[in-house]
């Protein structure tokens, strides 16, 4: 199931991340983790934004990609499955 993971990053702790290069880590691990199909980045009310577009079929393996988040950048996550234009055309 291809999903969306949209998290957001508190200002002072994405503050703090940066400089300490856990920022970047954290950013990167997930991306190779879960051999992300895309990846945007942007600001949202203020705050650090990301969102990674991956498959995934085991849910059982959330909570292996949502605690480096949680722990190291203290974010808040989102998940929900999304489709394709080709997705959406093959349901209809």
């Amino acid at each position: 199931m291809r999903l969306m993971m949209k998290f957001t990053i508190p200002v002072e702790k994405g503050n703090e991340a940066e400089r300490d290069g856990t920022l970047g880590k954290a950013i990167a691990g997930l991306i190779e983790e879960v051999k992300a199909e895309a990846s945007y980045f942007a600001l949202e009310d203020g705050k650090r934004m990301g969102i990674i577009i991956f498959e995934e079929t085991d849910q059982a393996r959330m909570p292996k990609l949502n605690e480096p988040l949680f722990a190291a950048l203290n974010a808040s996550i989102e998940i929900q499955p999304v489709l394709t234009a080709d997705d959406l055309q093959r349901a209809l």
